[in-house]
């Protein structure tokens, strides 16, 4: 009996931990995104296929829209056409992504003063002149001991 108690307490105890880590704010935000981004993807991806490339093909005189392009190759068809849709597509996802969340996110963490750290200043090591840390006491590339004070150049 005492060995049920304790199978059913340790069956409790991880179904508390599951709740925990299935109600972290980060897992969430996680699956929100990931459901307006496949929401947004194919909201793009209908705009591209309905809108644009029938404009495309009706500007360059074509009686078929370019996502209807395909090209026929020992029997078997490439639906250029469509891989043009998703190319667009994924253009138009990546510049919009780039222009109203990476660089707004950019400049608002510079105006608060989170800007990324600077790029550390790197010495070369004395006997294989690989780029290294003015701190190292060893190169990670040939191994050499390295004397305190090996280099010229004072960490940041």
């Amino acid at each position: 009996m005492a060995k049920i108690r304790d199978a059913v307490r340790e069956r409790v105890g991880i179904l508390k931990e599951f709740r925990a880590f299935v109600l972290k704010g980060n897992l969430v935000d996680l699956a929100v995104a990931f459901v307006i981004g496949t929401a947004f993807a194919t909201l793009i991806k209908s705009f591209v296929a309905d809108i644009i490339t029938p404009l495309i093909g009706a500007m360059t005189g074509g009686k078929t829209a370019i996502g209807d392009l395909t090209v026929t190759v020992h029997g078997q068809p490439l639906h250029i056409g469509s891989f043009i849709n998703a190319g667009v597509g994924f253009i138009i996802i990546a510049a919009i992504v780039f222009f109203f969340i990476v660089k707004p996110v950019g400049s608002m963490m510079r105006r608060f003063g989170y800007a990324p750290p600077a790029d550390p200043q790197l010495a070369a090591c004395p006997r294989c002149e690989t780029q290294i840390s003015p701190t190292a006491s060893r190169c990670p590339a040939c191994t050499s001991d390295l004397d305190p004070g090996w280099s010229t150049v004072t960490a940041a």
